[in-house]
């Protein structure tokens, strides 16, 4: 690509000029890609290298429900991330939690006291996984149910980004 030369604070720092979007983005196969690029892939969307061997793309409304859903998964991973990060932090720091390793707490559930949130069983206290997953779900539907339908919050705005 074309380099270009920004000066900062006394420095010269060099960016390559690679573009993201368009016709003339990088694309998969690099210079090899000319002709390879389906005719559908413009380079509108972030990560469009011009690579779809499945067609998930080829229909604008499919896509639109993939992205849809992608960017859904990805805020929820993110959350989920930081409900493995934060327990950990809370037992760091003094907070009584009886496993704050991720990957550990789910199995107090099946202990003789159920699973007592915080530490503290006036919060949350689980006992049956049954019980907790029906909760979970009907929670689950209720959120998603209200974001799909636009609920008084979200009328008139893009469902990707409210």
């Amino acid at each position: 690509g074309v380099n270009k030369v920004a000066k900062g604070k006394g420095k010269a720092v060099t960016k390559a000029a690679v573009e993201f979007y368009g016709p003339d983005r990088a694309k998969w196969l690099g210079p090899y890609s000319d002709g390879a690029v389906p005719s559908y892939l413009k380079g509108e969307y972030p990560g469009d290298y011009g690579w779809d061997t499945a067609g998930l793309s080829a229909d604008p409304d499919t896509f639109a429900a993939y992205r849809e859903a992608e960017l859904m998964h990805a805020r929820w991973a993110m959350l989920g991330a930081l409900g493995c990060i934060v327990p950990e932090l809370l037992a760091n720091n003094g907070t009584p939690i009886a496993e704050p390793v991720w990957f550990k707490a789910g199995a107090q559930i099946f202990a003789d006291g159920g699973l007592d949130y915080l530490g503290n069983p006036s919060l949350v206290h689980a006992q049956s996984i049954v019980a907790t997953l029906i909760t979970q779900v009907v929670l689950m539907g209720l959120v998603e149910g209200y974001r799909i339908n636009g609920g008084p919050a979200g009328e008139g705005l893009d469902k990707n980004y409210p």
